[in-house]
């Protein structure tokens, strides 16, 4: 082994595993650290790959395109796993997997790495979507070699290899696992693993409490272009700069909070509680605009397809044929899914309050309960009633 490039944070876990495929594979570690939109400045994790001897190092922002090319067309679907998750991990390790593969082509290295347990969901996506992009490409997963099992043995491996370590962070660290993006951010673990136990309130970190919300609603202007968010109010935004302006109306009315029991792919149910506030605006705000511009049976072949598209994402299948299938469909029908939704924030909901479009199919003088001029004749559904209800009446009469 020569050259392998890991997935790394900065964080004690992934400094750990820079330091085990050294000294395990005896091969030279090129780092890749990725900015999402964490939250977190990533250049320190420059400085640790340094200080670890580290000489190829790699740090990319890929907020835009992780919002354009990933987000923005997964949420043209309204893609939703199980009812209520947004996918805000599930939607990212793709992206991470296809950089991980460039680069060690870029750099002629032998494999790639990353940090995710074997037990979890990442693992798959990860890999599935590596073999995906390059199906020769070797991948070390080291939780699934090593015999680091627990917090203790990783800070033992870390002091006895002179690995840099934060004693008071670590001794006052947060009981969570958590990941976070643009999207979303993620918490699993310590009592979260008791379903029945209610997260504390501290937990959360991009919303307020619901209760402590403002008192005054906010109502925002969300403009969109063939089933994508280009302007706040009227002002043009990037799919990044959405994302992060909506992050922030959401969180400061207490939106995009979600605790829910799931199903992984690998087998077992997990509890995890999820912020995904700009995801929670973008899933309602885009519905409303279908709801004047597409097409009846287009908009319900959408909601039909919606669940499988989702599980496909959920499992990692995102370089899969049968979602590109789908998401070819899926564009397809965003055409004419232009105009304008007005929402309104208040205290955990978002609500439609307005909605209009150009390319509106909704006819204010066909729909009306007033005179409508004869634009709608009343006995035409007659017809319709009785050819539907054939098969009705012939099924009673054979009672």
């Amino acid at each position: 082994m020569n050259k392998v490039v890991l997935a790394y944070s900065g964080g004690l876990d992934t400094s750990i595993i820079a330091k085990w495929l050294q000294e395990t594979y005896d091969c030279e570690v090129v780092t890749f650290t990725a900015d999402i939109g964490q939250g977190e400045e990533v250049e320190p994790a420059r400085l640790k790959a340094v200080a670890m001897g580290i000489k190829e190092i790699y740090i990319e922002d890929l907020r835009e395109e992780f919002a354009r090319d990933f987000v923005f067309p997964m949420f043209r679907a309204n893609a939703i796993y199980e009812g209520e998750y947004l996918l805000g991990t599930s939607i990212a390790r793709p992206l991470i997997s296809k950089r991980l593969v460039e680069i060690a082509k870029e750099v002629g290295a032998d494999a790639i790495s990353h940090g995710a347990t074997g037990k979890g969901n990442d693992q798959v996506r990860f890999e599935l979507s590596a073999y995906a992009i390059n199906a020769d490409i070797q991948i070390i997963a080291p939780w699934r070699e090593w015999d680091l099992s627990s917090r203790e043995s990783l800070m033992q491996y870390a002091k006895e290899h002179d690995i840099e370590v934060d004693y008071q962070k670590q001794s006052k660290k947060s009981p969570y696992s958590m990941d976070a993006n643009l999207l979303h951010i993620s918490y699993e673990g310590d009592l979260l693993e008791d379903p029945w136990q209610e997260p504390e309130d501290d937990m959360w970190r991009w919303t307020v409490s619901p209760e402590a919300a403002p008192e005054e609603p906010e109502y925002v202007e969300i403009s969109y272009e063939k089933g994508d968010i280009i302007a706040i109010n009227g002002e043009a935004m990037s799919p990044a700069q959405v994302m992060e302006d909506l992050n922030q109306r959401a969180g400061a009315h207490g939106i995009g909070r979600l605790d829910i029991v799931e199903n992984r792919f690998v087998g077992m149910k997990s509890r995890g509680c999820y912020e995904t506030p700009a995801g929670t605006i973008m899933l309602k705000a885009h519905r409303a605009i279908e709801s004047l511009t597409l097409d009846r049976e287009a908009a319900h072949l959408k909601d039909e397809l919606m669940p499988k598209y989702a599980k496909l994402i959920y499992n990692g299948f995102w370089f899969a044929p049968e979602r590109e299938m789908m998401q070819a469909a899926i564009d397809a029908s965003q055409e004419n899914v232009c105009g304008v939704v007005r929402v309104k924030l208040y205290k955990g909901n978002t609500s439609v309050v307005g909605r209009k479009s150009d390319n509106s199919l909704f006819s204010e003088k066909i729909a009306t309960f007033e005179d409508d001029g004869g634009a709608y004749n009343q006995k035409d559904a007659e017809g319709f009633i009785k050819l539907n209800a054939l098969r009705l009446r012939l099924k009673s009469l054979q009672k």
